[in-house]
């Protein structure tokens, strides 16, 4: 039986398990004043305390305001002139390749809040909320249940099952219970084509756009922000309508390439974006709260996705995911120093997947349930589908 757990809401983050004497943390010479590294770790070293990994990782958290607003200005203006073409180019092909373009940059911005709501964009906290909400606005993202989802719960507790919710893997029990339109959209999310509709549906829809007011954890800022983005999306709306009766154009063909594309396409790279950081082969879930704090979560469960043409680049390195789980302080512009300083100092220790479509399918294929007593992914029949890292024990 899984452990126990209060609410999220009231943990904060769980405490490490205790320090091995090694490696030492990071030190700062004093003649120099440069920080002094250890060798990178030995394979049978045990993997040393959260405190001291990320004493490696301190030169790195150093933000910069100017740079933080500079990006935000940037990607708005990549926005608005995606938005622009969407609305005002003639070919219908051309109008949709801008709205895609547009949903990609959503997905660029939210990036911005998503660091925004970890305190990691500039040192001022009050300026990171301001930043965080207006950067979401375009994704139609609620600030504060997004903080409190993300910041809390996933980073909080992450792949531990019962907790954090997301992309978490059904048991084949749990999955032979479920009604049959239940487990269809059980094979339709898990089936690699439809990340974007998991997300919309799992994530936004259900935990995140006006949840439900009764329950325990609701706060009023969470209302508030909610109406936020409901405003904001019908400015967006508004605003495509007052154009297309403008410029002589049909409202749907507006609504379809300034709207409905940009939000779709972004639902699908959020979805896609958050699968392959926590879904993989070698990555474990854990059902109980000590097994999984001894596992050291922050390394073991995430994955850092390669991809060729500066692609990650271009996404603000967010696929530098383990450098982000390890220290949540690094701003977006120096997860990529950090990520390859991991994995110097941790060598075999990092899951690196360089990124194709056929690995992609292989592991939606592979990563249909999960089998908490043998430790390993399995299909939907419960057959293994990675190595099991226990054996059963017989009745």
């Amino acid at each position: 039986m899984p452990t126990p757990l209060p609410s999220p809401l009231h943990t904060g983050f769980v405490a490490d398990a205790p320090a091995p004497a090694a490696p030492p943390a990071a030190a700062v010479a004093a003649d120099t004043g440069t920080v002094v590294l250890p060798s990178p770790l030995a394979a049978d070293a045990p993997l040393p305390h959260r405190k001291t990994i990320r004493s490696w990782l301190i030169p790195l958290c150093q933000r910069s305001t100017l740079r933080a607003v500079a990006l935000l200005v940037l990607d708005y203006a990549l926005f608005g002139a995606a938005l622009y073409g969407a609305v005002t180019f003639e070919p219908l092909w051309a109008m949709l390749l801008c709205g895609l373009a547009a949903g990609f940059v959503i997905g660029r911005l939210f990036i911005i809040g998503h660091d925004g709501c970890h305190q990691s964009l500039t040192s001022h906290r009050g300026l990171n909320r301001w930043i965080g909400r207006i950067a979401f606005l375009p994704s139609l993202t609620p600030y504060s249940l997004w903080d409190m989802g993300h910041n809390v719960v996933h980073h909080g507790f992450t792949n531990l099952k019962g907790v954090d919710f997301v992309w978490a893997p059904l048991t084949q029990d749990e999955y032979q219970k479920l009604s049959p339109a239940r487990r269809f959209m059980e094979r339709l999310y898990r089936s690699g084509w439809a990340p974007g509709l998991y997300y919309m549906v799992e994530i936004w829809w259900n935990k995140m756009f006006f949840p439900d007011r009764k329950a325990a954890t609701h706060r009023p800022i969470f209302t508030k922000d909610c109406l936020l983005v409901s405003g904001f999306a019908l400015a967006w709306i508004g605003g495509l309508v007052a154009t297309a009766f403008g410029t002589d154009q049909s409202v749907l063909r507006l609504l379809l390439t300034g709207f409905v594309v940009p939000v779709m396409f972004w639902f699908a790279m959020i979805g896609f974006v958050v699968y392959v950081h926590h879904t993989h082969v070698k990555v474990s879930w854990h059902d109980e709260r000590a097994a999984w704090a001894k596992a050291q979560p922050f390394v073991s469960t995430t994955v850092h996705l390669t991809f060729p043409l500066q692609v990650g680049a271009l996404m603000h390195h967010i696929m530098e995911h383990t450098a982000h789980h390890v220290d949540m302080s690094i701003p977006l512009y120096k997860l990529k120093e950090a990520q390859k300083l991991l994995e110097q100092l941790l060598p075999g220790r990092i899951v690196i997947q360089r990124f194709s479509w056929k690995w992609y399918f292989q592991t939606a294929r592979a990563c249909k349930l999960y089998d908490f007593t043998r430790q390993c992914w399995t299909d939907f029949r419960g057959r293994a589908t990675s190595t099991p890292r226990t054996l059963p024990t017989a009745a």
